[in-house]
């Protein structure tokens, strides 16, 4: 048998960039990279790995190890989980700063590869830099902390054990129904050994994402039940993506004439003028979505987990008793909540063996004419708010203190800036914050898979470094970011990586005072304001961050605008730069998209506060309306 003699660190490179997938009709590398940030956990050993591996696995220098790793997280997304970036730290803060990143690819289902250097296995330097003792358990270190939020972890102590770690790590990384992050722990005396691995587990291997097909018996309840609905509606998530199942969606959708509503992660599964779309469900939701929610009996739910914001915490389905959820999904984990008629098969496929076992059946016409006059109304809505001089739509949310915001553009006409200057090279990505409900109703996308929202696990801090990433995923497309001053001051490090990689983004930055999303959380709730706005918190002076002059100090593009019209005419400079553009402006903190569903929080039960009263006792009058266990 032929052998070659490598390191523990050297059989990781020469694996993983021996790895290809079939993507797009072509055969590329599973791994387009590595995000890498040096310490002494990793830099003399798989650091000198992929210094001498080059091109074969491109190294990116990062800013901050959250950073790169959420980098990797808005890759894969772009790639609709087809390709994958790694990324490595050195041991202790290093490592513990890509938990996040981790815990956001696991909520999201996403792939990433992540490598973060260990103690030594010997441990007779102990203890060493950077390491947190435990005095009862020698073998634990930080990076057991990667074990919640992870689908994969091992830590190598012998370098024979690396490649088959790493063909454990792949295979679930690409597994549809359990993918998600897979970390690898490196002691740095293990990285450092060697031994004569056989050559053949450095060949090309090329790998293909399996897509299981629907249980012959689980097929046919799935299909009874559909063919018996009077008014049926599919939820398309993310799912409908990752399967690049979008045309047969909308052939399914089109053939048996059945509305469509989306999820945060499955917006732009259909076209948003498609006549079948409803717009999205849920708390971010838009009316019609959600009346269409409200009144149906058979609910096809496609590549979704349910999360509370589709569900309206399991309120927004309003037909009782008799509502009956089928479950499409690849993990047999989400295609049986709530008691859903699971149909545990890839969404295309799903799809396509579900359409032909149901024939000839089509939904009632009145209830497409009801989809389509309810659509309507919510096109015309936001058509009405995003406008350039819009203003406050009756029972809009504005505060009593919305008199010193008054003249600000809002979220909703920011967002309608780019929806109308965008083409079918638009990809639009956001985040936490006020965002994710304005952008999930304004952005109305021309192309599907044209929109980001990490609201799997609403990670503040995502949007710039997704950015980042989903450029380098695809660099032909204008890739526009849109975040808020809270996020952009948590992290806003990789609009260096940008300008220093020549990955261009358009990023808006909306300077609306602080946490404003969370303070209207609050104020809705019975409380007052308090710690969310900056004018709110315990600070001495409330002093204002130029972000334009900012960026221009980490080698952006900036300037900063005063109005809708200044902003549509700084959007077209930043549309013909060659680097990153940033563009700040001051936006109103009260005024939000209306619609959407109940949504359940913790209200107290007992407050001198009546007006927290009031809302726990409107939060229990809401809850009535909640399914628990279907």
């Amino acid at each position: 048998m032929e052998t070659v003699r490598l390191t523990a660190s050297g059989a990781v490179v020469s694996y993983l960039a021996a790895q290809r997938i079939e993507a797009g009709g072509q055969t590329v590398p599973l791994f387009a990279g590595v995000f890498a940030i040096f310490g002494h956990g990793n830099v003399t050993c798989l650091g000198h790995e992929l210094e001498q591996a080059g091109e074969a696995l491109p190294t990116w220098r990062g800013q901050n190890e959250q950073g790169m790793a959420l980098a990797a997280v808005a890759y894969a997304k772009a790639n609709r989980r087809r390709r994958i970036m790694a990324a490595t730290s050195s041991i202790g803060p290093g490592a513990t700063n890509m938990i996040t990143a981790a815990a956001v690819a696991m909520a999201n289902r996403m792939p990433l590869l992540l490598l973060a250097g260990d103690t030594f296995n010997s441990r007779i330097p102990d203890p060493v830099l950077q390491q947190v003792e435990h005095f009862g358990n020698p073998t634990l270190t930080v990076n057991d902390a990667f074990r919640p939020v992870v689908r994969y972890w091992d830590r190598i102590t012998a370098p024979e054990q690396a490649v088959e770690s790493l063909s454990n790590a792949v295979n679930t990384m690409l597994d549809p129904g359990d993918c998600g992050p897979a970390f690898i722990g490196l002691p740095q005396d293990v990285q450092a050994e060697a031994y004569d691995f056989p050559a053949r587990l450095f060949e090309e291997t090329v790998h293909e994402i399996r897509r299981p097909r629907p249980d012959a018996r689980e097929l046919r309840r799935a299909a009874a039940a559909l063919a018996a609905a009077e008014r049926p509606l599919i939820v398309a998530g993310g799912g409908v993506h990752w399967s690049l199942a979008e045309d047969e969606l909308r052939t399914f959708a089109e053939i048996h004439n059945i509305p469509v509503v989306e999820t945060v992660a499955g917006r732009t599964s259909l076209v948003a003028d498609h006549r079948l779309n409803c717009g999205p469900i849920g708390v971010t939701g838009c009316a019609s979505a959600n009346a269409m929610a409200a009144e149906a009996d058979v609910v096809l739910a496609v590549g979704t987990r349910l999360g509370d914001f589709v569900t309206g915490s399991w309120t927004v389905f309003g037909g009782g008793d008799d509502v009956q959820i089928i479950g499409l999904n690849a993990a047999r984990f989400d295609a049986t909540k709530h008691r859903s008629l699971p149909l545990v098969a890839d969404a295309r496929e799903g799809l396509a063996e579900l359409g032909a076992a149901l024939g000839h059946y089509r939904a009632p016409e009145e209830w497409t004419d009801r989809a389509s006059s309810e659509t309507s109304q919510y096109h015309a809505y936001i058509d009405k708010i995003a406008a350039p001089e819009a203003v406050a739509p009756a029972g809009s949310s504005a505060d009593s203190s919305d008199h010193d915001h008054a003249d600000l553009p809002t979220y909703a006409q920011v967002v309608g800036v780019v929806d109308r200057a965008a083409d079918e090279s638009t990809y639009v990505l956001a985040a936490a914050g006020g965002f994710p409900g304005e952008l999930v109703n304004g952005w109305r996308g021309q192309a599907v898979h044209s929109f980001d929202c990490e609201y799997g696990y609403s990670c503040m801090g995502y949007e710039i470094s997704g950015g980042w990433g989903a450029k380098m995923a695809l660099p032909a497309r204008e890739v526009v970011v849109l975040v808020g001053d809270g996020s952009y001051l948590m992290m806003n490090s990789d609009l260096y990586s940008t300008v220093l990689t020549g990955h261009k983004l358009i990023v808006i930055v909306c300077d609306n005072g602080g946490y404003a999303v969370i303070n209207r959380l609050q104020l809705a709730q019975g409380g007052v304001p308090f710690n969310n706005l900056i004018a709110d918190s315990r600070v001495q002076e409330a002093t204002a961050v130029d972000f334009a002059a900012h960026a221009e100090s980490m080698g952006c593009e900036a300037e900063t605008v005063t109005s809708i019209a200044e902003l549509e005419a700084a959007f077209g400079r930043a549309r013909a730069s060659d680097r990153t553009y940033v563009i700040a402006l001051n936006t109103n903190a009260y005024r939000w998209t209306e619609g959407g569903s109940f949504w359940e929080v913790g209200v107290p039960e007992v407050s001198a506060s009546p007006d927290v009263r009031a809302a726990r006792a409107a939060m229990d009058a809401d809850k009535a309306a909640q399914r628990v266990g279907w």
